[in-house]
């Protein structure tokens, strides 16, 4: 058994798993404020429903995430101490201001959307949802920097075999940071979308009279939101890329399969890398359409993997798949958004059943292309913890054993599967539930 490989199975796991949440909770947050702003202008009592609705499956959402994601911040010490010793004075700094600047204002102001619906003013818990969209935006933005900085190192120097801070803004703004921070959120809005719409459309299919108002609000501004992520996401990924080409060239050089340097290099639709003979088996290319992309050349020379040494080259299989598959299901939630326009623009949306059908196949696409995309950029950075300062070798913990690290994996696999059944048996209840419930006047004004 190999302590590297464990290690980042380990990491791989938890970090995984943790990632399911946050961008669900980025795009549920912005929900609830737009659904409340709605509220706010027409005393509608149709989104107060659904507001107290999407809070109550939020909050278990942010529950599964914090608990998911306490590990992440051990495994750095643990099974990364020397990782944490070279560069944790850099790396530390936006965790530790993700938690004290973000988490704290998301989960307090979350407490008062669970909580407090009958005890502070309206514009009080409007403000309130406002708060936790931006606590919950903080704290990926802090994350972000801090994956950005491993990705694209800036703004230190190396001192006595340790990563000292010289520029604050420029580790934190690294070449990454600012793309990287709108292709997450802009994953994060599509994603929480969708499954608003789900809901809406599950609710609306089982035909409860009760439900169908507040479901029948929350689909169109929930599309609105999805359709709009999903365009821009076609431009920030192209941005993404091009700061890839520019900054790790051979990750992009992993990306396409691109194994020689050439001009007028070719965009590679569909294939199968075989790493041994360097070559792409059933290759579907589009000729120059990569050098155009990136250089909007199209007979600008590209890097290929040979213009890099054996050691210093990332896998190429795994970043090659989640790369492509991310692109295949943004191009098919772009059709999805501007099909869901069009039966808005025919006054379909709400009796099509066919696309309020679609709507709950298709929940689970945009966890797997969050998860493709963070896979392609994870591996795709190897050898390197920390691009081209740190090998992932050199960052992990000598004094664990592998024997260690696999008993932990054991338990993280059980603890996080308890963690899924419980959280989703809740979810699950909850959405059953329905907005529709009659609000019930009592001592302290309305209650659900």
């Amino acid at each position: 058994m190999n302590a590297v490989f464990l290690a980042r199975l380990q990491f791989g796991l938890t970090a995984g798993f943790h990632f399911l949440f946050p961008p669900t909770t980025l795009g549920l947050s912005l929900l609830v404020v737009i659904v409340e702003a709605l509220y706010l202008k027409t005393r509608d009592e149709a989104y107060k429903r659904l507001s107290i609705y999407l809070v109550r499956i939020l909050g278990t959402v942010f529950v599964m995430g914090v608990a998911t994601g306490i590990a992440l911040e051990f495994a750095f010490g643990n099974n990364w101490a020397a990782y944490a010793r070279t560069v944790g004075d850099i790396f530390g700094a936006p965790l530790a201001a993700e938690a004290v600047f973000s988490f704290f204002l998301e989960s307090v102001f979350l407490g008062i959307l669970v909580f407090g619906r009958n005890r502070v003013s309206e514009r009080t818990y409007a403000l309130s949802a406002f708060l936790v969209f931006l606590g919950s935006h903080l704290s990926g933005l802090w994350i972000i920097i801090a994956n950005s900085w491993m990705q694209t190192p800036a703004g230190f120097r190396f001192e006595g075999g340790r990563a000292v801070l010289e520029s604050f803004w420029g580790a934190a703004f690294n070449p990454s940071t600012v793309i990287r921070f709108s292709h997450t959120i802009l994953g994060g809005w599509m994603t929480g979308a969708l499954a608003a719409m789900a809901v809406a459309a599950w609710l609306i299919l089982k035909g409860r009279s009760r439900d169908e108002a507040p479901a029948a609000r929350l689909m169109k501004p929930a599309l609105i939101v999805f359709a709009a992520a999903a365009v821009l996401q076609l431009g920030s990924g192209h941005a993404h890329s091009m700061q890839v080409w520019r900054t790790q060239p051979e990750k992009m050089a992993a990306y396409e399969a691109l194994w020689r340097t050439m001009d007028g290099a070719p965009f590679t639709v569909f294939g199968i890398p075989d790493e041994k003979n360097e070559q792409t088996l059933l290759a579907v290319r589009v000729p120059k359409m990569l050098s155009l992309l990136t250089q909007l050349k199209p007979n600008a020379r590209v890097a290929g993997l040979d213009g890099f040494p054996k050691e210093e080259r990332p896998p190429v299989l795994v970043p090659f798949a989640g790369y492509h598959l991310m692109i295949l299901f943004g191009l098919i939630f772009i059709g999805m958004g501007l099909a869901g326009l069009r039966l808005v623009r025919r006054k379909k949306l709400l009796t099509s059943r066919r696309f309020l059908k679609l709507l709950i196949v298709a929940v689970p696409l945009p966890y797997l292309a969050n998860e493709a995309g963070w896979v392609a950029a994870e591996v795709g950075r190897q050898p390197w913890a920390v691009f081209r300062l740190l090998r992932t070798s050199a960052a992990v913990s000598g004094a664990v054993p592998a024997g260690n690290i696999l008993f932990s994996i054991i338990v993280f696999t059980a603890i996080y599967a308890l963690i899924a059944v419980a959280g989703l048996t809740v979810i699950l209840r909850t959405v059953r539930s329905g907005p529709g419930h009659p609000l019930v006047q009592g001592p302290e004004g309305d209650r659900t």
